[in-house]
């Protein structure tokens, strides 16, 4: 007898092959049978009739570390078929990390991961992903971040590491993979990991190799405080060809500055492939990200983390070297930014930054500087969208271009935390999977779930997950093709997908006509 039987659906495997009609029959928390199944015995059937069955997909990118432990029903990743996340990104997370470092780092990001437990044991990454484990409604897999190394081997401070330390910061890189982190994370914007310098993280890259893992890093819109060539990708590819170590790109795509030109932004990326680095990428729909403000303020500002910047930027003096970093960056553009989470204080949640600053007669970065003294630091944003509908679809067709590569997946970059988060932590999958890939076209559904399934399964290391096959985990969303669709808007964007009645996370069921179940039947992958 099944436990859970899928009927009369298409199953679309996850491999890239054509869809073919067939029955899911489930034992347990694995897959245990597929083919023509009717007349057998089920403790639940479920009536696929019209709809898609593919495996559940495996996002790459998330920042839902925090989230997860106060809100594990995590109903804005499962309701879009997420089923597999990987944390830890950005550089950016919660450990190892002893609890004094846990405490302190806990608040430097709050801004973007929420405020978990202060009592978390976070001091390995064992003991993070015991956490999770049997806990929440999702499976997660870990990146070492090198925010928690570089804290825990150097305190809150910029310098480069010593010997000794590095020695430290690469056993404990080596250790996180050893206890099943699947890689490490790092980006040239976000503390204190934003003091590393090419050849710490060149170092930290080979143990990375060593350990068998990913290194992933991200895209930013700037050079680094500190980076080879002094940009981004200079420094990824100097990483990875002195390191040997596989890179993964995180959230790269066109947006304002590059829209239609896809192929361009690609051309340094394809040439160091053809120098035989290896590296995939991933994307999320929307022409405009979200971040924490935070990472703006300037690396002196940044010295012996949260209580030292407080007290910086309560000084009249720094406060003004201070707003006149914020409004002279190339980076931190405030004009465009849209609070979406300022604690304490929803009522700004919603508001642009400059409507902040005009309300209080100050400029506008003067005004973040009053936000982050009255909130403990606890501000996010978002980029507002261009007011150019043809630019918006512009972009929409570049990100459809660039997931047409062999190397590119979808991801989503949850950012769950405050009362008006980025609509990508709502609606990333099903915008992708339903509107552009109807409006736009260019991938087939196979395709399509094959960049949300098999490839970042397999890239990360995520096993016998990612594929409808006799063996693997019971890992399965059921959609209806024609009628899948976001509804998560910038202005509105707590709202859930619609054409996705069904999710099954470890052969329980996770959604049940488009309602969550409360099964916590989420574990700590591989």
């Amino acid at each position: 007898m099944f436990d859970v039987l899928i009927a009369n659906g298409v199953v679309v495997d996850g491999t890239g092959a054509p869809g073919f009609r067939a029955d899911v029959g489930v034992v347990g928390d694995r897959i245990d049978a597929i083919g023509r199944l009717a007349g057998a015995e089920a403790r639940r059937v479920v009536d696929a009739s019209g709809m898609v069955v593919a495996p559940g997909f495996v996002d790459p990118h998330t920042h839902s570390d925090g989230d997860l432990l106060v809100d594990p029903q995590h109903a804005n990743g499962l309701r879009q078929g997420i089923t597999t996340e990987i944390l830890g990104l950005g550089g950016m997370s919660f450990g190892p990390l002893s609890a004094p470092n846990y405490r302190l780092y806990r608040r430097w990001l709050a801004g973007i991961l929420g405020d978990p437990p202060e009592d978390a044991d976070m001091s390995s990454v064992s003991a993070m992903r015991a956490n999770y484990d049997r806990r929440v409604a999702i499976n997660t897999a870990w990146l070492v971040p090198n925010g928690a190394i570089r804290l825990e081997t150097n305190g809150f401070r910029s310098g480069r590491l010593s010997n000794a330390q590095l020695a430290r910061a690469k056993r404990l890189v080596r250790e996180g993979l050893d206890q099943g982190a699947v890689g490490f994370s790092n980006t040239t914007l976000n503390y204190p990991g934003a003091w590393s310098d090419t050849a710490e993280l060149i170092e930290l890259a080979k143990a990375v190799r060593e350990g068998g893992g990913i290194y992933v890093d991200a895209s930013e819109p700037f050079g680094g405080r500190r980076a080879y060539g002094d940009a981004d990708t200079p420094e990824w590819l100097e990483i990875a060809r002195k390191s040997g170590v596989r890179m993964h790109f995180a959230h790269y795509r066109t947006s304002a500055g590059t829209a239609g030109r896809a192929e361009e932004i690609m051309l340094d990326r394809d040439a160091a492939r053809a120098e035989g680095v290896d590296f995939t990428l991933d994307i999320y729909p929307y022409p405009t990200g979200a971040t924490v403000p935070m990472t703006f303020l300037s690396g002196r500002f940044q010295e012996g983390g949260p209580d030292k910047i407080l007290e910086r930027l309560q000084d009249p003096n720094l406060r003004k070297e201070a707003v006149a970093h914020l409004e002279n960056s190339r980076v931190a553009a405030l004009d465009l930014m849209i609070l979406s989470y300022v604690y304490g204080k929803p009522e700004l949640e919603g508001m642009g930054l400059p409507d902040v600053a005009r309300e209080r007669g100050v400029s506008p970065g003067e005004a973040l500087c009053s936000l982050f003294v009255e909130t403990g630091l606890k501000v996010g944003y978002w980029g507002a969208p261009p007011d150019s509908v043809a630019l918006w679809r512009q972009v929409d067709r570049d990100s459809m271009a660039l997931l047409s590569r062999h190397d590119y997946m979808v991801c989503s970059d949850i950012t769950p935390a405050g009362g008006l988060p980025h609509p990508r932590s709502f609606g990333a999958y099903p915008r992708f999977l339903g509107r552009l890939r109807r409006r736009v076209g260019g991938l087939s559904l196979e395709a399509m779930v094959h960049r949300m399934t098999d490839r970042p399964a397999r890239r990360f290391g995520i096993t016998r997950r990612g594929r409808i096959e006799k063996g693997c985990y019971a890992d399965l969303v059921v959609f209806d093709p024609d009628r899948v669709i976001d509804t998560a808007t910038y202005d509105d964007p707590r709202r859930f997908p619609v054409g996705i009645p069904y999710v099954l996370v470890n052969g329980k069921l996770a959604v049940d006509r488009e309602r969550c179940t409360g099964v916590m039947a989420g574990r700590a992958v591989p």
